[in-house]
């Protein structure tokens, strides 16, 4: 029988997958090392697994013994699945900057969680890269994998990544692309290919913010080159041993926007529901594709699954925000919220006192008002301020005789150059009514906060 006796087995040889609608104007054909088909859901199974091995065979790691590491994720879940095998426990560190989805994922694999300030220099304490080396000097019995200096990371795709793309492309490979991080997977996989093919060329995709880049150009390690950013899993402040500059033939740097729109259109377009590294991986090939031809086969390592970006890049209202994505109409904000919002409208017939709780209780300063099931008239924080000062019982007459003219009803397709000419100091706001029949209000606010403050 074909019974793989523990998840561990499963990890490798992951498949090779054609792009055919993003690269179609390319001139070469463009393959993806998809390795959210490991067990773990990224490429991290691999060097996890092997870091394990090799401390187990140089005697650092004990029966019963605890895993401590820095991660981003999913070098942590590599190491969780390794941990649940063969009966070690496990505490991770990683940033503020991650997503709460990889946490959480650890937490559920039996692992300690820990999160650190990313703003902060790696030398510096409350770093996850030195709070995982004071962990591991503190807790007895205990091993920290270091996967940036622990050359079992590129080991591991020496052995497995390498070799699986070579017989894969039957040796045809002409180029790979692959994000920088540890330094790894793109050291390990191009030391293999270069060794069966030295005319293969490698190219490594970094993150501005990252100094990697600069280093890889000038041998110059420049402070003023890092600052944060929000690309996930590549890029880094420091260069981690685990690098061999001398098979990597060109660097580039994708902006957080330009990878994170990269990934969501290669959920749309290819059905590859990967993460944030894919897309910039890809992004990345697209900025060096002139010197592409023909006769070209290029592979890119798509290192993780969308899964652990839902409340990123996935997420529209967190890409709105941070103006990465493009909004175009009045359906494009309600599509941005964080969730569907029932209209709160009122009754003209209702106390003007009335209203007032309701723009309190949802912190909203408009409401379109009713008469049965027709919108007749609005009433406005604004409008009401002036009137209540000028004459406090006008909070117990109806809403009736305070009534303003209601907010311009539009298309849902209405685009927001538009709406900036409807919602105005004199009107607050706009509705529309989306495919179903639901009435929408949108607001100054709304449309401010769209398009990015």
């Amino acid at each position: 029988m074909d019974v793989k006796n523990n998840i561990l087995e499963t990890i490798g040889n992951t498949p090779l997958i054609r792009l055919n609608k993003i690269t179609r104007h390319l001139p070469c054909t463009v393959v993806a090392k998809v390795d959210y088909f490991n067990p773990g859901h990224s490429i991290k199974d691999r060097m996890a697994l092997k870091m394990v091995e090799v401390a187990e065979q140089e005697g650092k790691l004990k029966p019963g013994g605890t895993i401590i590491e820095g991660t981003s994720g999913n070098t942590g879940m590599g190491l969780a699945l390794a941990a649940i095998v063969k009966g070690y426990k496990c505490i991770f560190v990683t940033t503020d900057k991650q997503s709460k989805e990889k946490a959480d994922i650890l937490k559920a694999m039996g692992a300690e969680v820990i999160v650190c300030p990313s703003n902060v220099e790696p030398e510096d304490p409350q770093s996850y890269y030195s709070v995982a080396a004071r962990l591991a000097r503190e807790i007895p019995n205990s091993y920290h994998m270091n996967q940036y200096d622990n050359l079992a990371n590129r080991l591991a795709h020496y052995e497995t990544t390498g070799p699986e793309i070579w017989r894969q492309t039957e040796g045809k490979i002409t180029h790979l692309v692959c994000t920088a991080g540890t330094g790894g997977t793109i050291t390990g996989t191009a030391m293999y290919l270069k060794e069966q093919n030295p005319n293969i060329k490698v190219w490594a995709v970094d993150a501005y913010g990252s100094l990697l880049t600069k280093y890889y150009y000038t041998g110059e390690i420049d402070p003023n080159e890092v600052y944060p950013y929000f690309s996930e899993g590549f890029g880094e402040d420091f260069i981690p041993k685990n690098y061999d500059m001398s098979v990597i033939d060109a660097f580039t740097q994708v902006t957080d926007k330009d990878g994170a729109v990269m990934a969501r259109r290669l959920a749309k377009e290819e059905g590859l529901f990967c993460g944030y590294s894919a897309g910039s991986c890809l992004q990345g090939l697209m900025q060096l594709k002139e010197s592409l031809t023909k006769d070209d086969l290029v592979v890119c390592i798509f290192h993780d699954h969308g899964s652990r970006y839902v409340g990123k890049i996935y997420n529209d209202q967190w890409m709105m925000e941070r103006g990465f994505l493009d909004v175009k109409t009045f359906k494009d904000i309600v599509n941005g919220r964080p969730m569907v919002q029932k209209l709160i409208t009122i009754s003209e017939e209702k106390q003007v006192a009335e209203a007032v709780d309701l723009m309190k209780q949802y912190d909203i300063e408009h409401i379109p008002v009713t008469r049965g099931e027709a919108i007749v008239g609005s009433i406005s924080e604004g409008g009401l301020f002036q009137k209540v000062f000028n004459n406090p019982d006008i909070k117990h007459q109806p809403i009736a005789h305070v009534i303003e003219p209601p907010f311009p009803i539009v298309d849902f397709n209405t685009p927001v150059e538009k709406l900036r000419t409807l919602i105005t100091k004199d009107n607050g706001a706009a509705m529309s009514k989306d495919e179903i029949g639901n009435y929408h209000i949108i607001t100054k606010y709304d449309v401010i906060q769209a398009l990015g403050g």
